[in-house]
């Protein structure tokens, strides 16, 4: 799906053999208007990914360009911007299903770790998704599938979503 000329969008933080390539739903609109990746006020994302391990200090949503540095990146689902991912349909998320795995083939991620089971849910057309390690491979990437830390989903303390996010940390640092 294209964006509108008039609508921002989130440019990708990725490259070539990352070890883990976070995905999003779909970017909040202060994120496409700033174009930095969980820069709403209420997300936790990159408290969480310090907490767990996976940057050395807090990064702020500024700081996005140093992951791949790290051995991280950042994508979405749905390139288009909403204000909550409730706004997308089912029929935008599936038919984002094609750009995606075109892009995780092409970046080849050991791990691509989908932020809530939404996005993988509609483009696999699988309803029991658990939380974790995926049986299935996502594109040649081994998929992962951690909960959303927006401020919106408030199911996860954050300690919750650190131990989530941790053992993710954990299992892309063996090999």
């Amino acid at each position: 799906m294209q964006l509108p000329d008039c609508q921002p969008s989130l440019p990708d933080i990725v490259e070539p053999g990352l070890s883990v390539l976070f995905c999003g739903i779909n970017p909040g609109m202060r994120a496409a208007a700033t174009g930095q990746h969980f820069a709403g006020r209420g997300n936790r994302f990159w408290r969480v990914l310090h907490l767990a391990g996976f940057t050395p200090e807090e990064f702020r949503p500024a700081d996005g360009y140093r992951l791949p540095q790290c051995g991280y990146g950042l994508t979405t689902a749905v390139a288009r911007p909403t204000s909550r991912a409730s706004e997308l349909s089912k029929a935008e998320i599936q038919a984002s299903a094609v750009e995606l795995q075109l892009k995780i083939r092409r970046y080849a991620p050991r791990y691509v770790a989908f932020l809530g089971k939404t996005a993988l849910a509609e483009m696999t057309g699988k309803r029991d998704i658990a939380w974790g390690l995926q049986s299935a491979e996502f594109a040649g990437s081994r998929a992962w599938v951690l909960p959303n830390p927006s401020g919106l989903n408030r199911s996860f303390s954050l300690d919750a979503l650190a131990a989530a996010y941790r053992e993710l940390r954990i299992a892309a640092a063996s090999r």
